[in-house]
């Protein structure tokens, strides 16, 4: 379950989309993400935005079964959000025992988050598979440049963004390797009732923060060994330039949020908020 997560992964390929500057990706994912919560539970705008994501997905060539992997991960969460959209939505009652009412609007709003939040992730995981960490902080550190004007730390921003992004892969790969040690030693950590297995989680959370803040160490000392003193005045050796697949796939990007708009106008879909 621990190595299905694939957010924050990088998958090595040279595609249209590997290809393409890191700030009209991160657009591209934001622009994205608003589409699928502009309006409310809607079949067309589910459509659409399965659509451009399986676009981009066919672009990429990552392997579906690869990208699809991270969903196993959130499997609990989508269903306890299913859940409590199920059991604490008011309307048109459809079962009901007990006290427990099933509405109409219950099952309709638990279908529809749980296909949001699926989207949601693939294209979020999508971005980080085709876009390295170092491409990934230049993009965010482009992006986020106006703010400077505001004295906002934007380099800093944007490294820290990254490096918890690049993080993520290897605490899960140093978990899941604690995890076997432990087992091997005689854990359990799948018995008993919920209080038994919190207990048996401090074998695996304790020797993880002492991996986590070694790892933090290190990363400090070797940044401070390579006399790194943060953005100002520092060059790039790549610098970030837009090309013309970056403009095309910009246009692309804003005929999708376009599509989606006036889909939701013509069929008078109300707005999520």
């Amino acid at each position: 379950m621990i190595r299905d997560i694939t957010l924050g992964q990088y998958y090595q390929g040279d595609s249209v989309i590997h290809r393409l500057d890191p700030r009209v990706k991160l657009v591209a994912t934001i622009v994205y993400i608003i589409s699928l919560f502009l309006y409310k539970n809607s079949p067309i705008v589910y459509v659409l935005g399965f659509a451009f994501l399986a676009l981009c997905i066919s672009l990429s060539k990552v392997p579906v079964r690869f990208i699809l992997r991270g969903l196993k991960a959130i499997v609990i969460l989508l269903l306890i959000t299913a859940l409590f959209n199920l059991l604490l939505t008011d309307g048109e009652i459809v079962f009901e025992i007990w006290k427990i009412h099933i509405t109409k609007e219950g099952i309709e709003n638990a279908v529809f988050i749980a296909i949001r939040l699926m989207l949601l992730i693939v294209g979020s995981s999508l971005m980080t598979l085709t876009t390295t960490p170092t491409q990934l902080t230049d993009g965010l550190e482009k992006l986020l440049r106006p703010l400077q004007k505001l004295h906002m730390p934007v380099h800093e921003v944007a490294m820290m963004m990254s490096i918890a992004l690049r993080f993520i892969p290897i605490l899960l790969e140093e978990t899941d390797k604690i995890m076997k040690a432990q087992m091997a030693r005689g854990a359990d950590f799948e018995s008993g009732n919920l209080i038994r297995k919190i207990k048996a989680l401090v074998p695996l959370l304790v020797p993880l923060f002492i991996s986590a803040f070694r790892r933090a160490n290190d990363l400090a000392m070797a940044m401070e060994a390579r006399c790194y003193q943060g953005g100002e005045g520092r060059t790039k050796m790549k610098p970030l330039i837009y090309r013309k697949r970056d403009a095309a796939a910009y246009l692309i990007v804003a005929a999708y949020l376009g599509i989606v708009i006036v889909a939701g106008k013509m069929l008078r879909i109300p707005l999520f908020i």
